[in-house]
Parts: structure tokens; C-alpha cells; sequence
């Protein structure tokens, strides 16, 4: 019999459709199976390192309404910056704080704790947890669906379904006007994004960061589209795709901070002047992130949630909760806390583009 009695459960790293799914699953769980006590931390790693500590109670009279169910973003709020273990102080400095968010957890004497979160934003709560010898254990959240060792990430199949809506609305205007239509979307160090929503959403070229690409090879793809009696053609680019030299292309923004963005422009000028056909961008953005969830990242947040509180139950810490084989499993978080998993350049969903004509970069990458 499991002797825990309170837990916590935070996100962290950026928000997607399906968080508060997680959380709702996980209250139902805990405080309705187990009758155990949830605390919410706010803002990921920062209630726990903040004095005072800032966090709220989680029952199930706060989900009847099951309005949460269908909402978008995350109602524990979220943090995408501030490494505890390297702090930035407001006199410019940097700090270690680590021990600040041990201590948070063990003042709100909490038995477990859940986290939702990304590709790194688990990376660096598992190394927290270590330190402070804190049972954790991982739900894969991200739009980039790079986390290892899951088939599927909460957030991934709503943002999906954004982008290839947006194709749709693309096409007509496209089409209307004779252009080539490039759609910058997400993926930083992944192309799961673009090359899922690519081939939902037609796309006739498709550019990924695990793959390398040519001018020529997109150029020819236009021409043969032309030949084939169609004046338009769509163009899917994740942000971290290369440009032709190599460089990451990237934006300043307030504070000096480099961030993504600028591919889809990049790609354009040279499109246009290598084809003299009219080109436009549309960058999605962050619009991929909001929104209500699908059904599918729905469904695979509640089985996440129950899961991981299963998990905390039997004890079975450090541990995250995956999709693999149309089941949920469970894997220890030293072997999916490696870095992102990228798209397979010699996977089904490549080969699959390639069968459609698509041009995705250049063949034996």
C-alpha cells in the first residue's frame, strides 16, 4: 500500500492544447481513487523556488463543469526560461538556485511530483529532482513531438491540425493568385510539424532540418507542378531549417535575445528570383501552441495523467509515461532525457512524401 498523501503536479517549458487535460486527469486520480491531496504549482519551477511559495489546491469540485477539458493553455501557468541551476539576478548576474526548488517541495511536504514537460524542460526537472532525492515522474508534453522514446506527445495533434487547416485556407489564395504559398511553422530542431501536416495538407514541398535541400530540387518541384497544368504551388518550412550556406536563420528581439524566424522570407526572395513566379510567407507562429485540443491529444492526456498518478502509487519513481504501440508504458527518464528525437529521413512518413511527389531535400540524407 502506497503511503503517499500529497502531491504536486506543474508544467513547464512552453504551453500547448491538452495541459490542462493532464492536470484534470491527474486530480481525478489522485484525489478521487486515492484520496490523496494535489497541490498545483504555479509557473512551473518558480513556485517552488518563490518566498512565499505559490501554489494552489486542486479538487474535484475545480473540474465539474469539465470546461478545462476543452480549454487551451495551461491554468498552473508555465515558464520557458530561467535554468535554476544557472538563475539570471536582476543585476545581471547569474545564480544557482536549485536548492531553492528542493527546498519548495520539501516545505509543502509533498510526497511525488508530476511533471509536464518537453524535451528539455524534463531534462533539467530530473537533474532538480535528483538532487533533491524527489519522486518525479515525466508526462511528455511538446508540439514539436521530439521527446524520446513516445510515439505521440500531449499537444502534438492539435498543432498538426492547425497547420494543415492553415494549408487549406493557403491553397485558395494560392490558387487565386497564382503564387507560391510558403507556411513557416515550428520545429526547431525537429521537422514532425511540417512533414505530418505537409503531407495532410498537400503540400508540394516539404523542408525539415534533418534534411538537407537544394534550391534546384525546390525550383524543379515548382516547374513540374506548372507542367503538371497547376499555377500555384504550398511549401511547408520548419524554423530551423538552414539556409543555403548553412546559417540558422534567426531574429533579434527585445533584450538582445536571438530567436527563430526568418526562413519562410529567406526561402522566398530566392524562390521568386529563381522562378519569377510571385512568392508570400505566412508564419504561423504561435498560434500552433493555442487553442481548444483534439480529440486525440485529449484522449492521450488522460491516459497520461492516470497513468503517472498510477505511477506515484506503486512508487515507481523517475520514471516518464510514453505511447508506444497503441498502449501507455512507462520508461525510466535517463533513457528519454537524450536530447530530441528527430524525424527519420529514411521513415515511413519520408517515403511516403516521396510516393506523393513531394519534394522533401535531396535523396540519401
Amino acid at each position: 500500500m502506497s503511503d503517499i498523501r500529497r502531491i504536486g503536479v506543474l508544467t513547464s517549458g512552453g504551453d500547448c492544447a491538452g495541459l490542462n487535460a493532464v492536470i484534470r486527469a491527474v486530480t481525478h486520480r489522485a484525489v478521487g481513487t486515492y484520496g490523496w491531496k494535489v497541490l498545483g504549482i504555479l509557473d512551473g519551477t518558480l513556485g517552488l523556488m518563490d518566498r512565499p511559495l505559490r501554489y494552489t489546491e486542486l479538487d474535484l469540485d475545480g473540474f465539474a463543469g469539465h470546461d478545462i477539458l476543452r480549454a487551451g493553455g495551461t491554468v498552473l501557468g508555465t515558464i520557458n526560461k530561467g535554468d535554476p541551476f544557472n538563475f539570471p539576478m536582476p543585476d545581471g548576474g547569474f545564480m544557482d538556485r536549485s536548492l531553492d526548488f528542493v527546498d519548495g517541495f520539501h516545505r509543502l511536504e509533498l510526497d511525488g511530483l508530476i511533471v509536464i514537460g518537453g524535451d528539455g524542460s524534463m531534462r533539467i526537472l530530473k537533474k532538480l529532482c535528483d538532487k533533491g532525492s524527489i519522486g518525479m515522474v515525466g508526462v511528455p508534453k511538446t508540439i514539436d513531438n521530439d521527446v524520446e522514446g513516445t510515439e505521440y506527445a500531449v499537444g502534438f495533434s492539435t498543432a498538426v491540425n492547425v497547420v494543415t487547416e492553415a494549408l487549406d485556407r493557403l491553397q485558395a489564395t494560392a490558387a487565386s493568385h497564382h503564387r507560391v504559398m510558403i507556411l513557416e511553422v515550428m520545429g526547431r530542431d525537429a521537422g514532425h510539424i511540417a512533414m505530418n501536416a505537409g503531407i495532410a495538407g498537400g503540400a508540394d514541398v516539404i523542408l525539415v532540418p534533418e534534411m538537407p535541400y537544394t534550391l534546384d530540387g525546390i525550383t524543379q518541384r515548382i516547374r513540374t507542378v506548372q507542367a503538371e497544368g497547376r499555377s500555384h504551388a504550398l511549401i511547408v518550412v520548419a524554423e530551423g531549417v538552414k539556409t543555403l550556406d548553412g546559417q540558422s536563420a534567426m531574429q533579434r528581439h527585445t533584450g538582445g535575445e536571438m530567436r527563430y524566424g526568418g526562413i519562410g522570407a529567406y526561402l522566398s526572395d530566392h524562390i521568386e528570383q529563381a522562378t519569377n513566379i510571385e512568392t508570400r510567407v505566412t508564419i504561423l507562429g504561435h498560434v500552433q501552441r493555442g487553442g481548444i485540443p483534439s480529440m486525440r491529444d485529449r484522449l492521450l492526456a488522460s491516459v497520461f495523467g492516470v497513468h503517472a498518478v498510477d505511477l506515484l502509487a506503486q512508487r515507481r519513481f523517475g520514471r516518464m509515461v510514453a505511447w508506444q504501440n497503441r498502449g501507455a508504458i512507462d520508461l525510466p527518464l535517463e533513457d528519454v532525457c537524450i536530447g530530441p528525437r528527430c524525424l527519420d529521413p529514411k521513415g515511413p512518413l519520408v517515403h511516403t512524401a516521396h510516393g506523393l511527389g513531394i519534394y522533401v531535400g535531396e535523396a540519401g540524407c
